[in-house]
This record gives structure tokens, sequence and C-alpha cells, in this order.
């Protein structure tokens, strides 16, 4: 498995279509899944910790599996069939591990709310990871972001990264 963090959260300028950017630990390569605008509200909510008056849903799952006595260890996307993420969380219940099937935001919501790492299987990273292109490597050109993946089915990623005005990534 490899350990990634949340790089940003996308929107398209055309589509108004939300991105979350995984990125991996120790290196530029990094792996786009397309999320829904309430998911990416979800993660946004998580990484920035407002002051809410009531848990949000996240919230509340992470409040019930501790107080069921148990944690998150960690989450993984740890599958990709037909161009479709999935997810797992992996709960300590009373020392044995539980895998719990779930959506990748939801798992990244989740993860960044309760604070335990998240890992992407490598099988997934080989097939779908991308690198910045060689020119945003070298001299820190933005608008350059993705490089070929060598997977046309992979093609509306690279398609939709290409559209996105990413600014300067260094400012995060």
């Amino acid at each position: 498995m490899i350990e990634v963090m949340v790089e940003s959260i996308r929107v398209s300028l055309v589509t108004q279509q939300r991105l979350v950017v995984l990125r991996e630990n120790d290196s530029p390569r990094f792996l786009p899944i397309w999320i829904g605008p309430f998911e990416a509200d979800a993660i946004n909510m998580g990484l920035q910790r407002p002051d809410v008056p009531r848990p949000m849903t996240h919230d509340l799952l992470g409040m019930v599996i501790h107080d069921l006595g148990a944690h998150v260890r960690h989450v993984c996307i740890n599958d990709m069939r037909d161009e479709t993420f999935y997810a797992q969380l992996v709960v300590d219940a009373d020392g044995r591990d539980v895998t719990i099937d779930a959506r990748p935001s939801d798992a990244i919501a989740l993860a960044v709310r309760v604070g335990v790492p998240i890992f992407v299987a490598e099988s997934v990273m080989d097939v779908a990871g991308q690198l910045p292109a060689a020119d945003v490597r070298e001299e820190g050109d933005a608008q350059a972001v993705v490089a070929d993946a060598g997977d046309d089915s992979l093609e509306v990623f690279r398609d939709f990264i290409e559209s996105l005005d990413l600014g300067d990534l260094d400012e995060d």
C-alpha cells in the first residue's frame, strides 16, 4: 500500500465537476478521483475543521465508531473496476481488523476528520496514478499537469485535469 495525502480539491471551470487529488507521500505521483460536490465539501470541511453547531455525517460516523469501542486504523483506495474506484475503512474492533466497503470520497472525508492515514493499493496507483508533466517537475509550470499514463481508458482524467486552472501548486 502507498500512503497518500489530500493534495487538493479541484473544480473544473467548464463543467463544475470536482476532483480530489491524492498525492503520494515523498513522491510527485498523484491520483485524481472524480467526486460529487457534496463529497468535495465534506472533505474540505474535514481539512478546514470549521466550528459547526452539530456533527456532520462523517463526524457522526467517526463518533459512532469511537463510541462503540473501535477506532479507524486507516482507509484504503483498494480497487478500480470499470473506471470506478473502491475503498475500504479498516477499523480495529476488539483487536481485530474489520474492513468496511466505502466510496473513496466518504473514506477520505472520514480519514481527514479522525486523523488516520490514507493508502492506495499499488495496483490502483500503477493503473491510475499520474506524474506531473516533465516541464512541471523541472520548471514549475502549473498549466501542464498530466503526463501520459499509458492507458486510453484514463483519457477522461487527462482531459479534465488539463482543463483545470491550478494556479501555483506550491501555494498549498
